[in-house]
């Protein structure tokens, strides 16, 4: 069974080393990344924002954060399901997690950016409701191509 519970310091560990395990794979970690994975209590949870794990048993599979990007938006960023766990409905838990977080938050959009090459992970978005709108010229990822938005 998947459960899904909060950030605490003692998953900070786990935050870094499933991003970077994607980042590494597909891309190559970029400075604002780092950033953020080893400092994510001051960058997310500090500014408003939430981070969220799927573990199975005792095993942490999957991440999410959620960022605070205004009043009324969060960016759903850094989310990641270590490979022998992909394909089960991790990244849906997690994204559902997310949006009702985001509700009883009272937000009134998620958005998040990424790049078109990461195809499994534009269907999970779009089969979640995120529609395509146009990038910001001043996101801070390099790899960024996409963003996508979720109205709540």
């Amino acid at each position: 069974m998947i459960q899904y519970i909060s950030y605490s310091d003692r998953l900070k560990q786990h935050f870094a080393k499933l991003n970077y395990e994607w980042l590494e794979k597909y891309f190559y970690v970029e400075d604002y990344d780092k950033e953020v994975l080893e400092n994510p209590k001051a960058y997310i949870i500090d500014q408003g924002g939430q981070i969220f794990f799927a573990q199975a048993e005792t095993e942490i599979i999957g991440t999410v954060a959620l960022i605070k990007r205004g009043a009324n938006t969060f960016e759903l960023s850094k989310m990641a399901v270590t490979p022998k766990f992909q394909g089960q409905k991790i990244g849906k838990g997690l994204i559902e997690v997310a949006l009702n977080y985001s509700r009883s938050q009272k937000m009134k959009r998620v958005i998040l950016d990424s790049n078109r090459k990461l195809k499994p992970a534009l269907a999970l978005y779009s089969k979640m409701g995120f529609k395509e709108i146009p990038t910001d010229p001043n996101t801070p990822y390099e790899r960024c191509n996409i963003r996508m938005e979720r109205l709540l």
